[in-house]
């Protein structure tokens, strides 16, 4: 079975979402590590997305939930290399996304929605802290959530076209 029939279940549209949504994913992810290292240099250090006092994105990024979600030093030192900033893990998430997005295996697709079911149990985690504990509205956060369920839909339409493909040839 070759890969073009495989991949002639797949929506046509889903190539260009998936980059699409991991490219702004990504300059978002940049965009609060700078952020985030900006305000630890120099707290008086005010980004675009701090916008009002509860509407600020740097006061999210430099929060306990900031950093390993909030769940990380509860287990290991504040200061762990295992305590990352969540910018660096949604770096790590969306470049994963791009990769795995040129694979036409039916492991990757499984692991690509996987691991958008993990982004968006995270995403609803951090958007509960957000509204609830640290009563923001943090701009730059609800793009990525908005992202991460996009990706889901990407993946799970991508999972469903090769499972279609794999039917039609075998």
């Amino acid at each position: 079975m070759s890969s073009s029939s495989i991949t002639m279940g797949v929506p046509k549209w889903e190539q260009g979402a998936r980059f699409g949504l991991c490219v702004f994913g990504l300059v978002l992810s940049v965009y609060a590590l700078h952020v985030e290292i900006s305000r630890e240099r120099d707290p008086e250090y005010r980004a675009m997305c701090d916008l009002a006092q509860s509407v600020s994105c740097s006061k999210v990024f430099t929060s306990r939930w900031g950093r390993g979600f909030g769940l990380v030093q509860l287990f290991v030192p504040k200061d762990s290399a295992l305590n990352q900033p969540n910018s660096v893990l949604g770096i790590i998430f969306y470049t994963l996304q791009l990769a795995l997005g040129q694979s036409v295996s039916n492991r990757a697709a499984l692991f690509l929605v996987l691991s958008s079911w993990v982004s968006v149990a995270g995403s609803l985690y951090l958007a509960g802290v957000l509204v609830l504990v640290l009563g923001d509205l943090c701009l730059v956060c609800i793009s990525t959530y908005i992202i991460n369920f996009a990706l889901l839909y990407t993946n799970l339409k991508r999972r469903a076209g090769l499972e279609r493909g794999k039917e039609k040839t075998g």
